[in-house]
């Protein structure tokens, strides 16, 4: 519980001196909040800590420095009595330019043999950098290359889809024009059976006998057919034996015989003809 509220004061304490003369905002305060803001208020802490040891150091770095162009700005003056207040406006340009070099270059000093290494690794730098943008621009121009690629692929792919959703369009247009003939044709045959079935039925009232019906004339038919088939050899039969010449009775009789069977098929077929067509 002691260490709750000391928490609490540590962080109040820490807000009031960052809002300062400001107001504070209003929280929430419970175990959770104060945790985090505890947290928040020792790493704020370190940080000017580290902050206050840098700021010693640049000062400490720069009462050496001052001490040592103090040091070196006598030495001149006693061994050659020169000081850079000395120096014309061309001069102090120079050497303006020399210290700016130097802080650019990040050199210890101004001599020739920091400024030499600095120019040489600024100049390794540099073929780096151009070695490393050579690399690039090859990267950039073949994924140019490839993007071209996919372009026209994507064109094509488009054109494609296209004329596969016309083909697609037109074997629908077409599955659908011979669904309603379907349609149609389902309807006529429902229709025609109907009156088939009408027909026959108003027939049978009639007294029509069944063997004239519908399908009795279809079979008739076949039969037909079948007996004509039959006929053909008895034809190409009595053929042959009019072909015949030597014993003119027998032949006779044969062609008698041959008659007879073909005059009976005829008259049978006779009838069945005229039957169908009563």
């Amino acid at each position: 519980m002691e260490a709750q509220q000391e928490k609490e004061a540590r962080v109040a304490a820490w807000l009031k001196k960052i809002f300062g003369d400001h107001r504070i905002p209003q929280y929430e305060v419970n175990p959770r909040t104060t945790e985090i803001l505890y947290h928040l208020s020792e790493r704020n802490k370190a940080r000017d800590r580290d902050v206050s040891l840098v700021i010693e150091d640049l000062k400490q770095k720069a009462s050496e420095y001052e001490s040592e162009a103090k040091h070196l700005q006598d030495l001149l003056m006693e061994s050659v009595n020169f000081s850079p207040a000395s120096l014309s406006s061309t001069g102090s340009r120079y050497l303006n330019a020399l210290v700016d070099i130097a802080v650019v270059l990040e050199t210890k000093d101004t001599s020739l043999t920091s400024f030499i290494p600095a120019v040489n690794d600024l100049t390794s730098d540099l073929f780096r950098i151009k070695y490393k943008n050579e690399e690039i621009e090859l990267e950039l121009a073949k994924l140019g290359k490839n993007l071209t690629t996919t372009l026209i692929l994507e064109k094509r792919l488009q054109e494609d889809l296209k004329k596969a959703e016309q083909h697609l369009s037109t074997e629908r247009a077409r599955v659908d024009h011979r669904l309603q003939n379907m349609d149609f044709l389902k309807a006529k045959s429902e229709e025609f059976r109907f009156g088939i079935k009408a027909a026959e039925e108003q027939l049978s009232a009639r007294g029509m006998d069944a063997s004239l019906s519908h399908q009795s004339l279809v079979a008739l038919s076949e039969k037909l057919a079948e007996l004509k088939q039959q006929t053909k050899p008895l034809k190409k039969k009595l053929e042959s034996y009019l072909d015949l010449m030597p014993n003119p009775s027998l032949a006779q009789v044969k062609i008698e015989e041959a008659k007879r069977e073909l005059d009976t098929i005829e008259a049978e077929l006779t009838q069945k003809v005229e039957m169908m067509e009563l």
